[in-house]
């Protein structure tokens, strides 16, 4: 079974991900990992935002019958 993640767990990720940063918690090796899933993470809120976003614009218009 496929884990599907939320827009919520990847902002909470990012959030998470960004502290350790300001607050030094990650080393040099650990650095373009993070940095690397923040690029991902930020990816899916963006997709799933426009997603979204056409999917209540798409519903808005229906209701113009």
């Amino acid at each position: 079974m496929e884990n599907k993640l939320t827009y919520k767990e990847a902002l909470a990720e990012i959030e998470q991900i960004v502290s350790n940063l300001e607050n030094d918690k990650l080393d040099i090796d650990q650095l373009s990992v993070a940095v690397k899933r923040v690029t991902e993470l930020i990816k899916f809120c963006k997709d799933k935002l426009k997603e979204t976003s056409d999917e209540v614009e798409k519903t808005l218009q229906s209701l113009d019958l």
